[in-house]
C-alpha cells in the first residue's frame, strides 16, 4: 500500500513485518532468551534501539569523492533509470501478463531511483558540503610530522584518482558494468570468464571467482529460475542505445560492441538467439570450460566472448588508476580519524550486526513539522480504490470493527541504512515495539553523513501488527502466543 509515492516518504500505513516459526529435526526449537513482544506503541520521546545488520555507508569518503558523486555518477545514473523506468511503464502497459513480470523490475528500478534522489539531495545542500570541507581540514590540522611522514597526503593521491574517473568512467560503465542489467548477458559473460578464470590458481584470478566464491557462483549460474527475454531485450538495449549515445557513434567502444549492427537488432539478434535460458545448456559450456565456451555457436556467449577482452582491460585501467589508489589512500585516512577519534566515532557500516540507540520524535522541514505517529484511520483516509493506495479486501471487510485509534507507523531518531529492514525496535525494557522497515528521504543521506534533525528511521508499530493480527486476519491464537495473553 502506497508503492513508490510512499517509499521513503512519511506519513506512512505499511504493514511490513512476518514471523517465523523455526524447526530444528522437525521440532520447534526452544529459546529460552527472547525479546518480549509488547503490543502497545510507544509514546513521543520514549527511548528507542534497532538491532541489525546495516549494509554500507560511506561516511569516510573524501570531498573529492563526494563532489564526483554528485557531479557525475548519480547524475548520469538517475538520468537512465528515469528513462528505463518509461520504458518499463510503457511494457507493462501492453497486457496484464507484461504487467506481471515486469513489476519487480520497475519496483527496483524505482527504488533505486529515490535511493539516489535522495543521496543527491543531501550532496547539494551546501551546508552538507561545507560541514565535510570542515570535518576534513580539522583531521588535515590534527596530523604530527609523523603521520605525515607516515602517510603523505592521502586526500591528495585520492583527488587525482577522481580526476581519472572523467576519463575512464564512460567506457568503463558501459564495457564492463551497464551490460549487466541483462540477467542473460550477466550469465553469458560469467561462463566465459568462469572458463578463462578456473584453469588458473586461485590467487590470480579475478576476485569473483576464487574458490571461496565459486561453489555460490556455480549455483546462480544453475539456477532453474525463468528469464523473461521481453524484459532482458529491453534493458540490454536500453544500454546499448545510451552508450552509442554517451559514447558518440565513432567510439571504438561503440563499435566494438555494436559492429555494423543497431543496438535494436544487435539486441533481438541476441536475445532470440541465445539458448542460455536452457540449464543443461549452462551446465554442458561450464563442464566443458574454454573449448567449450569458444566453441559455441550461441550469439551471446559470441558476443559476451568478443567484448571480453576490452572489457578486462578497461577495468585493469579503472582498478590501477582510480579503486586501487582510492582503497590505499582511504584505509590511510582510516588510521588517520582512528588515531584522532579513537572509538568515540562508529565505523562505516559493513553489514555487522550494530545497536542505534534513538527516540521516538518527528521533524520540522522548511516551515512543516511532521509529527511521529501515524494511526489506523488514516489508511483509510489515503486509500482510493485506485493502485497504489488500493486496500486489500481484508482491510476493506474490516473497517467497521478494527480500531482506528490505534497507531500504524512511528519514526525515530535511530541511524540505519540499507540491510537494517526487518530490525527488532525495542524500548527501555527490552520489549518489541515495531520493526524497522524503511526510512524518511533524509534518511538516505544517511549514507554520507548523519543529520539527528531530519533522518528518521519508518517503523510498523507493534500495536498495528497485534490489531491486524486480532480484527483483520483472524489470527487471535497467534497473538495469544505472541503476547503470552
Amino acid at each position: 500500500f502506497g508503492g513508490d509515492p510512499d517509499n521513503f516518504n512519511f506519513p506512512r500505513y505499511n504493514l511490513d513485518a512476518a514471523f517465523l516459526r523455526v524447526y530444528e529435526n522437525g521440532k520447534v526449537v526452544k529459546t529460552p532468551n527472547y525479546l518480549k513482544f509488547n503490543p502497545n506503541a510507544p509514546k513521543e520521546n520514549d527511548v528507542t534501539f534497532v538491532a541489525g545488520n546495516p549494509g554500507s555507508t560511506q561516511r569516510l569518503m573524501t570531498v573529492a569523492q563526494l563532489e564526483t558523486n554528485r557531479d557525475l555518477t548519480i547524475p548520469v545514473s538517475q538520468l537512465q533509470r528515469s528513462e528505463l523506468r518509461g520504458r518499463i511503464i510503457q511494457f507493462m502497459a501492453q497486457s496484464p501478463e507484461n504487467k506481471r513480470i515486469g513489476t519487480d523490475v520497475l519496483t527496483s528500478l524505482e527504488n533505486g531511483f529515490k535511493v539516489f534522489y535522495g543521496q543527491q539531495l543531501a550532496l547539494q545542500n551546501p551546508a552538507v558540503m561545507d560541514a565535510k570541507r570542515a570535518e576534513e581540514a580539522t583531521l588535515k590540522a590534527g596530523m604530527t610530522a609523523e603521520d605525515k611522514a607516515a602517510f603523505g597526503d592521502p586526500w591528495a593521491d585520492i583527488a587525482a584518482a577522481q580526476k581519472e574517473v572523467g576519463d575512464l568512467y564512460f567506457p568503463y560503465y558501459f564495457l564492463e558494468a551497464a551490460p549487466t542489467s541483462s540477467s542473460l548477458f550477466t550469465t553469458a559473460r560469467t561462463i566465459v570468464r568462469l572458463a578463462k578464470e578456473k584453469p588458473k590458481p586461485s590467487t590470480e584470478r579475478l576476485p569473483e571467482f576464487a574458490d571461496t566464491r565459486l561453489p555460490a557462483l556455480e549455483k546462480r549460474l544453475l539456477n532453474p529460475s525463468p528469464v523473461e527475454k521481453p524484459l532482458d531485450q529491453i534493458q540490454l538495449e536500453f544500454r546499448l542505445l545510451k552508450a552509442r549515445e554517451y559514447l558518440t557513434a565513432d567510439s571504438p567502444v561503440t563499435k566494438l560492441l555494436l559492429g555494423k549492427d543497431s543496438p535494436e537488432v544487435l539486441t533481438k539478434r541476441l536475445i532470440d538467439g541465445t539458448k542460455l535460458t536452457d540449464v543443461a545448456y549452462r551446465k554442458q559450456l561450464m563442464d566443458g570450460g574454454l573449448a567449450a565456451v569458444q566453441a559455441s555457436d550461441d550469439p551471446m556467449i559470441q558476443w559476451a566472448l568478443k567484448i571480453d577482452d576490452e572489457a578486462l582491460a578497461i577495468r585493469k585501467q579503472y582498478e590501477a588508476r582510480v579503486t586501487g589508489p582510492t582503497r590505499i589512500a582511504s584505509e590511510k585516512i582510516a588510521k588517520i580519524r582512528f588515531k584522532a577519534y579513537g572509538t568515540s566515532t562508529y565505523p562505516d557500516a559493513t553489514f555487522s550486526l550494530r545497536l542505534s540507540y534513538g527516540k521516538v520524535t518527528g521533524w520540522d522541514y522548511r516551515g512543516v513539522k511532521v509529527t511521529p505517529f501515524t494511526q489506523i484511520s488514516g489508511l483509510y483516509e489515503r486509500a482510493t480504490g485506485v493502485e497504489p493506495y488500493e486496500l486489500a479486501s481484508s482491510w476493506k471487510a474490516a473497517e467497521p470493527k478494527v480500531d482506528k485509534s490505534k497507531v500504524f507507523n512511528y519514526v525515530t531518531t535511530n541511524d540505519i541504512i540499507g540491510g537494517n529492514s526487518g530490525s527488532p525496535v525495542i524500548n527501555a525494557k527490552g520489549e518489541v515495539i515495531g520493526a524497522a522497515f524503511d526510512g524518511n528521504i533524509h534518511s538516505l543521506g544517511g549514507a554520507y553523513y548523519y543529520d539527528g534533525t531530519l533522518n528518521r528511521t519508518v517503523v510498523v508499530s507493534s500495536s498495528a501488527i497485534a490489531e491486524a493480527l486480532k480484527t483483520v486476519y483472524d489470527r487471535k491464537a497467534l497473538l495469544a502466543e505472541l503476547t503470552g495473553k
